[in-house]
């Protein structure tokens, strides 16, 4: 009996020991992570600031600052111009912003029916399970992927001659759609997974139908996990620059799409673009459209966030 107790102390002991050495490990890793983002986004920043020496022969922070924001503005008021102090992001960002609002009408609804009915409507069976594999998969295929079935499918339409699009807007929507298809439908399993049985049980004991409990209790508890979801697969669509270079997107355009038949650009697009001009002055561009591109993703999931907040309290 003594010896159990002995060995019992000995093995708690250790496990404290390997948990706080676990734990240690994850706030190190957590914290790597964090530095190299920093790091990479205050190299970003100061890269688009003036490279004047600060202190009494050069700006202050607070100038530099005030400078950067009007670079920004300035970036974002001009076009894709050849020289950099006319070169701007104005055509790209419209792109883009046209890019997510037809994304998101046409990809989320989609994946979302498509998350709902595997999950609560589809019978078990080898049909299910090959599908979910198959979605699964998708997920990681890289996106250049994606461009070359987009081109093939869109663009040219080979086979479909009805589906051959052209290089217009609503091709890059649809190529995007498709890359964020998979991601949106396992999010959306996994947040109607968390929801619990007893839930739907309760609700079919009282006589509701099986769309009443999904529509009225299960997609309603399920909704912030499902919006997150829909936010991280915009944030990747709105970043992609492989897809729509394959299916088209120009580089350089003199006016924004003003329909979804236009040809179009990207910022992801210009950004490449301009990294690409040999003189140094475009570093600068470079730097500022990287920072637009960043202030447009942090705006998206500002908002997701106080939508899910807001959710959760008043559900």
């Amino acid at each position: 009996m003594a010896d159990d107790r002995r060995d019992f102390r000995s093995n708690r002991w250790l496990r404290r020991v390997l948990g706080a050495c676990f734990g240690g490990v994850c706030l190190v890793a957590t914290f790597l992570g964090v530095l190299v983002l920093a790091l990479l986004l205050w190299s970003v920043v100061a890269a688009a600031m003036p490279s004047a020496p600060m202190g009494a022969t050069g700006p202050s922070l607070s100038v530099r600052v005030r400078d950067l924001f009007h670079l920004l503005g300035e970036l974002i008021s001009r076009i894709n111009a050849s020289d950099a102090d006319a070169a701007g992001y104005r055509v790209g960002l419209v792109s883009s912003l046209w890019l997510l609002a037809l994304v998101a009408v046409t990809g989320i609804p989609v994946g979302i029916a498509a998350g709902v009915y595997l999950e609560e409507y589809a019978p078990t069976g080898r049909i299910r399970h090959l599908v979910q594999t198959n979605i699964a998969n998708l997920a990681g295929v890289p996106s250049i992927v994606y461009g070359i079935l987009g081109l093939a499918l869109f663009v040219r339409g080979y086979g479909i001659k009805a589906l051959a699009l052209g290089p217009v807007l609503i091709s890059g929507v649809l190529t995007l759609s498709l890359l964020i298809l998979p991601i949106i439908v396992i999010t959306t399993q996994e947040s109607l997974r968390a929801v619990p049985q007893s839930l739907r049980q309760a609700a079919l004991a009282l006589g509701a139908t099986r769309w009443q409990v999904v529509r009225d209790h299960v997609l309603p508890s399920a909704f912030p996990g499902i919006l997150t979801g829909t936010i991280l697969g915009l944030s990747r669509a709105i970043g992609e620059t492989a897809p729509l270079l394959m299916v088209g997107a120009a580089g350089s355009l003199d006016r924004p799409p003003r329909t979804p038949l236009d040809r179009y650009s990207a910022l992801p697009i210009e950004i490449y673009n301009y990294a690409h001009e040999p003189g140094a002055e475009f570093r600068v561009v470079v730097a500022g459209g990287i920072l637009i591109l960043v202030a447009l993703l942090l705006t998206m999931n500002s908002v997701a966030i106080v939508i899910r907040h807001r959710y959760r309290r008043s559900a």
